[in-house]
C-alpha cells in the first residue's frame, strides 16, 4: 500500500480538528486536542479512531490479501432500513 491510502483521512482529520473549538476557542494545538480527544467533537474523534485504524491496517500483513479496511460509523439510509459496513471472519456465524 501506499501512503495515499489514508490521506483523504488524514485530510478530513486535520480539517476537523482545526476547525474545532479546541483550537479556535482554547487556543490548544491540534496535537494537543488530538491527545486530549475529549475536547473534541464526536465527528473528530471518529476521524482520528478511521485514521489510525487505517494506518494499523497497512501494517497488517493479512490485509494485504483481503485489502485494508477503513472503519466508517455513518451508514447510508435506504428505504427499509440502515446500511453500514460489516466485517465478518471466515466461518463466524451471523
Amino acid at each position: 500500500m501506499t501512503k495515499e491510502a489514508c490521506q483523504g483521512l488524514r485530510e478530513e482529520l486535520v480539517s476537523c480538528v482545526l476547525r474545532s473549538d479546541c483550537v479556535l476557542k482554547i487556543g490548544k494545538t491540534p496535537g494537543e486536542c488530538i491527545k486530549e480527544r475529549n475536547l473534541l467533537p464526536a465527528q473528530c474523534q471518529h476521524l482520528i479512531t478511521s485514521f489510525t485504524d487505517c494506518k494499523k491496517g497497512m501494517l497488517d500483513m493479512r490485509r494485504r490479501f483481503r485489502g485494508n479496511y477503513i472503519s466508517t460509523d455513518t451508514a447510508t439510509s435506504s428505504g427499509d432500513g440502515l446500511l453500514g459496513v460489516v466485517d465478518i471472519a471466515p466461518g463466524e456465524e451471523r
